[in-house]
């Protein structure tokens, strides 16, 4: 397994806090760093139909088959289940990993129930160092942005142009569906792609939303959909007034360049 540059801190926090949870996006690696690092605890996962029936029907059951804690994926398919950790963690001294490729659905649940024990990091796909880690070195920055970081790209040799279509894919009928009524697919993907083209740039609301033949504030609404899914995030401007970093238009950027493609 590659090294992760985040282990560390996940060793650091686990100590510190009841709760820790690791958001990021689809295919980032998630599961396999918690299965390494929680080996001593057993792994669950909400996205088996049988798993999630029992926690659904009686959580504090399912939960009790776990008396030091656990490793528990796909947590945000069971809202319930939130607030009967918060009750075991809060009279018992066990420790619960959670993980889920729905970030907006599993912090919404987490800082319902879980605020203030509860550890929250961020794991995104390969950085320069971890991808030379696994073997790969790139011959110059545009094959590095062109490939991307995505761990399974470099395990299984999978070509950029066929692993990021299917990702797209994925990410709109699971993540987008779930989370928002954005009517037509169509055009949110071409708001995508226009959003891709605008890789490195100021955000101009309005000429997005006139291209993508949409209104401002959906726009908008579909961009922070898009940052709280780890899909794209902004460069905040610097300047000295700090007042000013605030309110100037940020610069949009893919948090795995090869989404871009």
């Amino acid at each position: 397994m590659v090294v992760r540059l985040l282990m560390d801190k996940v060793r650091d926090l686990r100590d510190k806090f009841p709760v820790l949870s690791l958001t990021g996006p689809r295919q980032s690696g998630k599961t396999t760093l918690l299965r390494e690092m929680y080996a001593d605890l057993p792994y669950v996962s909400l996205e088996d139909p049988d798993n999630r029936r029992d926690a659904e029907l009686d959580p504090r059951g399912f939960l009790a088959r776990f008396p030091d804690g656990a490793v528990i994926d796909e947590a945000q398919h069971v809202p319930d289940i939130f607030s009967y950790i918060q009750g075991i963690v809060d009279t018992s001294d066990v420790h619960f990993a959670l993980s889920g490729s729905q970030n907006f659905l599993l912090l919404e649940r987490i800082s319902q129930s879980l605020a203030g024990r509860v550890a929250i990091l961020r794991l995104l796909p390969f950085s320069l160092a971890e991808a030379a880690q696994s073997g790969r070195t790139f011959n110059d920055w545009e094959e590095a942005a062109f490939t991307g970081g995505f761990p399974r790209i470099f395990h299984r040799g999978i070509a950029p142009t066929d692993f990021y279509p299917a990702y797209v894919s994925t990410y709109i009928e699971k993540d987008v569906r779930s989370m928002r009524d954005i009517g037509s697919l169509s055009t949110f993907l071409t708001f995508l792609r226009l959003c891709a083209g605008r890789t490195g740039q100021l955000v101009n609301m309005q000429s997005l939303a006139s291209d993508a033949g949409i209104s401002p504030n959906t726009a908008k609404d579909w961009l922070s959909l898009l940052e709280a899914s780890y899909v794209i995030h902004y460069l905040r401007p610097h300047h000295q007034n700090f007042n000013k970093r605030l309110v100037k238009s940020p610069k949009l950027y893919f948090c795995d360049t090869g989404l871009a493609c």
